[in-house]
């Protein structure tokens, strides 16, 4: 959770609201690294593998990795696919946020209404949405970029937990209630914490 945000389906809509296409291709892009860190230290977490070289195979061979690689080729290609697939690989794309969303709720079932917050979940959110991206303002106000960058990098640091948090967490059995519960509460504060960093930033 504290690896990887949600900057993906709730960065990138933010991203693109606030500074529009460009802002959505600055996010695409910073998704990338962190893409690479779910899928080899992030995964290595809950799998507790130690090969390099396989976890560099999972993230080199990973549908994600693949995607954002060819995404970037076909952008700087300026190629135009087939309205038909496009049409399906959005579509399919409109299905993932449904179904983890899905797989959250089954967790959250299982959970005790009384046992929803506690003293760690409060340290996470803080560190999640308030110290991390301040982290990443101090060291954006230093260096030479532009102010769409550096908002950007700012906003996708301040996202909530991602919702691979929880599914991973169910797949390898590694407290799931958890997981949802920093996911839930993550997001819910987000609301206040992403708009007053907006209101922060540079424009």
């Amino acid at each position: 959770g504290t690896i990887c945000s949600n900057a993906g389906f709730l960065g990138n809509p933010i991203a693109e609201g606030v500074y529009g296409a460009q802002g959505l291709i600055l996010a695409s892009i910073y998704l990338i690294p962190q893409r690479i860190m779910m899928w080899s230290f992030g995964l290595a977490i809950f799998s507790s593998t130690k090969d390099f070289k396989q976890t560099l195979k999972k993230v080199v061979t990973h549908p994600c990795i693949l995607a954002c690689i060819l995404g970037i080729i076909l952008m700087l290609a300026e190629a135009e696919l087939p309205s038909a697939l496009t049409s399906t690989v959005a579509a399919l794309g409109n299905c993932n946020t449904a179904m983890s969303m899905m797989v959250i709720g089954m967790i959250l079932e299982e959970i005790n209404i009384k046992e929803f917050w506690n003293r760690t979940i409060a340290l996470y959110t803080l560190h999640r949405l308030v110290i991390i991206p301040g982290i990443v303002y101090l060291a954006c106000y230093f260096l030479p970029i532009s102010k769409t960058v550096f908002g950007i990098s700012v906003l996708l640091a301040a996202m909530p937990a991602g919702a691979t948090t929880s599914i991973l967490a169910e797949k390898y059995e590694m407290e799931p209630e958890f997981a949802t519960k920093m996911v839930i509460f993550s997001t819910l504060l987000s609301l206040p914490t992403v708009c007053l960093w907006g209101m922060i930033l540079p424009h």
